[in-house]
């Protein structure tokens, strides 16, 4: 019976044996090595990944901000660009439209320049025709007027008396119709 107690006792599996202290002192040092050297660099590469990403973030939400400001700022210039286009059309319309308008008075001028030099010429062609028709109405009048009272009228005194009264007639009569 003793030996069944020692045997019974060799078999309780509730009673820890020297192996099981062994693989749990060697378990523990296991343990204490990771935690000393394994576990604190990877903990600190995992905080700085998430530092890292924090600011990816934070840098990401800064480029987007400046990014906003950069486009409405584009869209300002933009605006203001359409706006000064506008305004330098309608200034380039209003000189077009006083350009035409000075160009348009100048023509008016020359046209009235021309007009009233082409009536000077006129009046001074109808002097002239007026001299030469006296002059050639005279020497008709003076020789017909010889023929008709058989004698010459060469006295030029006397010839332009003769026009002078001709004319007169004549001129009496057209002023009567």
């Amino acid at each position: 019976m003793a030996t069944e107690a020692i045997v019974a006792m060799e078999s309780n599996f509730l009673v820890p044996n020297g192996t099981f202290f062994v693989e749990l002192f060697a378990f523990a040092i296991m343990v204490w090595l990771l935690a000393k050297f394994v576990i604190p660099p990877i903990n600190k590469a995992m905080t700085a990944r998430q530092e890292a990403i924090r600011q990816q973030f934070a840098d990401l939400d800064q480029a987007k901000s400046e990014a906003h400001e950069a486009e409405e700022e584009f869209r300002s210039q933009i605006a203001d660009a359409r706006h000064e286009a506008a305004r330098i059309r309608e200034e380039a319309r209003e000189q077009g439209a006083a350009i035409i308008a000075e160009m348009r008075e100048q023509a008016q001028a020359e046209a009235q320049r021309i007009v009233e030099h082409a009536h000077t010429q006129i009046e001074a062609d109808r002097k002239a025709a007026v001299t030469s028709l006296r002059n050639e109405v005279g020497t008709l009048a003076t020789t017909l007027a010889g023929r008709i009272v058989g004698e010459a009228l060469d006295d030029e005194a006397r010839q332009s008396r003769v026009v002078d009264r001709f004319l007169a007639d004549l001129d009496s009569k057209s002023g009567a119709n």
